[in-house]
């Protein structure tokens, strides 16, 4: 399968990251990525900031601040503030604040200092 990673429009230099296939883990310390993996599932991305992630389901996603997520179910997520995030159900979420949330049915979300449960 195949997967893609660009920063300003231009394929990302594969000495800027790095790929275990056999763990599935991506991981790089730059920032404004595009990453998509829609074809993916499992797959564990370390990123810096502002990155937009297209996924398939059961991800884990340790990010900095203002990143999108486009993923499937049953993914979890850690990242900074000010995230945006479309997903289905059964995910996961531990953030910063001012995030947008706009998920399936069962997702549990910690953002600042309590846990809710939103049951759509």
């Amino acid at each position: 399968m195949n997967f893609s990673v660009t920063k300003n429009g231009k394929p990302l230099d594969k000495s800027l990251y790095n790929w275990d296939e056999k763990t599935k883990t991506f991981s790089s310390n730059e920032s404004e990525l595009v990453l998509d993996f829609t074809d993916w599932y499992g797959v564990t991305f370390k990123t810096g900031s502002y990155c937009t992630f297209n996924t398939g389901s059961g991800c884990t996603f340790d990010t900095y601040s203002h990143c999108i997520f486009k993923n499937g179910s049953n993914c979890i997520f850690i990242t900074g503030s000010d995230c945006t995030f479309n997903t289905y159900s059964h995910c996961t979420f531990k953030t910063g604040s001012n995030c947008i949330f706009n998920t399936g049915i069962n997702c549990k979300f910690k953002t600042g200092r309590d846990w809710e449960t939103f049951l759509q």
